[in-house]
């Protein structure tokens, strides 16, 4: 099973727990049913966009610079360049 399916189908039990319990169908306590489940997609909505958001954050802070990549990149546009000019093409 690949991730995307492992998450569709979760998502797709967790939608079907909440419209049995939100049309009454598994039984819960009124107060439960009238005040906490019609609010829950939306709390999960902005749990999920408060942890995106998080997230990014943190990974932005932490943001490294890759000095190696850097080098290496530069390299193999110098290798690019000099095979290119091997070739007759002008570069610069």
């Amino acid at each position: 099973m690949s991730r995307a399916t492992e998450t569709a189908s979760f998502l797709g039990i967790i939608s079907v727990i909440y419209f049995l319990s939100f049309f009454g169908i598994i039984p819960l306590p009124q107060i439960v049913r009238e005040e906490i489940l019609p609010v829950l997609p939306w709390w999960a909505l902005v749990s999920f966009g408060s942890y995106s958001l998080g997230n990014i954050g943190y990974h932005l802070y932490r943001f490294r610079d890759c000095d190696d990549a850097y080098h290496e990149l530069m390299e193999e546009i110098q290798s690019a360049k000099d095979d290119l000019r091997t070739k007759g093409v002008s570069v610069d």
